[in-house]
């Protein structure tokens, strides 16, 4: 794999982190529990990032975790 493919991995992994991070700050912030879209979108960057992951590890031969 090119390195720019992997820096755009990378760089894609951190936009999905920071924008997670957000959601759940945000939701930490409130005193009720996140709508289940909130909570929904959460778990979908989740998904996504782990996806991102398991693409650049692949890519660079990096053992999956376990």
């Amino acid at each position: 794999m090119p390195d720019s493919l992997a820096t755009k991995l990378k760089t894609l992994r951190n936009r999905l982190l920071t924008e997670q991070r957000d959601l759940i700050t945000r939701a930490a912030e409130i005193d009720a529990l996140p709508s289940d879209k909130t909570l929904q979108k959460i778990a979908t960057l989740e998904v996504a990032i782990g996806a991102v992951e398991s693409l650049l590890d692949e890519q660079t031969g990096t053992p999956a975790a376990k």
